[in-house]
């Protein structure tokens, strides 16, 4: 099990420069091959750093992205939301009071407002209703500060990055490391997007070209839980694409179709016809005991994907205790660290290409014991 990185006092951690307190191992990071191209599956399982290294780092920060990258991850993953000036920023949510300071801005108090997104009301402030240069006077937070305590000291620190900032950062780290590092967008609420005219796709598209990214197959998968984006996506470039899938529901851009239609042998046929990846919750790879809440044997999404020419990549792997299923758990404290070695293990014998995990270095680490007993 991965021990994760402490911090020290909160006004060191306030003061010192970010390097001196986050130390990390260096990984000796393993070759990829055929890193992100094509159909098939990859002979070394990717990790994706989930928001960055969101366990460590408050989520969707520059930080975060780095903190990721120096902990051996293969990808970054930002989630994409559009600016009021049309500027895509990295949030995981559109409303941002929970990821953001700007609760405490009193300058912003009359922009707080409910909208419908994808059918639900939501109550909060949004992305699409401040500038850029607004939204850069907000600062991040910590999204889950009961579970992760120690990341609220960083709460404060870090601005809301935009896109163009999180490649610029990758580019950097990859000349720093001499690796090739994958980022992998995920546009948000597209549709919605599109209906207040501040489409998601095209600045995308943009800046990915404006960073020589438009053409790199081993180095870019955009991902949407939506379908009709991805069709359109497929249209506009040639960039892998991967169609993320829950564990319950389906797209909203498709009221008629249901995530669990479109992971069967002829759902999955259906998204190859426009996808690379699909990107599964977890839950559909291993599925739990209705009674137990345990994991049993793998169901056959892996194989019936790989049939289909798809690369699978699961979401999402957490340290702690309650975000795993009862067999990995570790005594009763929900926010303790579980078997996350056990767990990785377990969707890694079970044949994904990829993981998306909280905390990458675990990932790194699981994987490479993983590879190593079957070399």
């Amino acid at each position: 099990m991965t021990t994760r990185i402490m911090l020290g006092a909160l006004g060191a951690a306030l003061t010192v420069p970010l390097i001196a307190i986050a130390p990390v191992q260096a990984h000796d990071h393993r070759p990829v091959h055929d890193h992100g191209a094509g159909h098939g599956h990859h002979a070394v399982p990717q990790v994706f750093g989930h928001r960055g290294a969101s366990g460590y780092r408050p989520e969707h920060t520059l930080a975060s992205y780095r903190l990721a990258i120096e902990l051996g991850a293969d990808y970054v993953e930002p989630d994409l939301v559009s600016t009021k000036d049309g500027v895509l920023v990295a949030r995981h949510e559109n409303e941002i009071s929970g990821t953001t300071d700007v609760a405490a801005h009193p300058e912003f108090a009359s922009r707080r407002t409910t909208k419908t997104i994808d059918g639900r009301a939501v109550t909060g402030w949004f992305t699409e209703d401040f500038t850029l240069s607004e939204l850069k006077t907000l600062r991040a937070k910590e999204r889950l500060p009961q579970v992760r305590p120690d990341n609220t000291a960083y709460n404060g620190r870090f601005e809301v990055p935009t896109f163009a900032e999180v490649l610029r950062l990758v580019q950097r780290e990859e000349r720093r490391t001499g690796r090739t590092i994958g980022i992998a967008p995920e546009t948000k609420h597209p549709t919605y997007f599109d209906s207040i005219g501040l489409s998601l796709e095209e600045p995308m598209l943009r800046t990915l070209d404006r960073f020589g990214l438009d053409s790199k197959r081993d180095k870019v998968v955009i991902q949407s839980f939506e379908i009709g984006n991805l069709r359109q996506l497929d249209r506009m470039t040639k960039l892998p694409l991967e169609q993320l899938v829950d564990a319950a529901g389906g797209p909203v851009d498709q009221p008629g179709t249901t995530y669990a239609a479109m992971v069967t042998p002829s759902g999955l046929r259906s998204i190859s016809r426009y996808a690379d990846w699909v990107g599964p919750n977890k839950d559909l790879v291993l599925p739990r005991d209705p009674a137990t809440g345990a994991t049993g044997e793998p169901s056959a999404l892996v194989d019936d994907a790989h049939r289909a020419g798809l690369k699978v990549v699961v979401f999402t792997l957490r340290n702690e205790n309650q975000f795993m299923a009862t067999n990995f758990r570790i005594g009763t404290d929900p926010n303790a660290d579980g078997d996350v070695h056990a767990e990785l293990t377990a969707f890694l014998d079970a044949g994904v290409d990829g993981l998306f995990a909280d905390y990458p270095d675990a990932a790194v680490a699981a994987r490479d014991d993983w590879l190593d007993e079957r070399s």
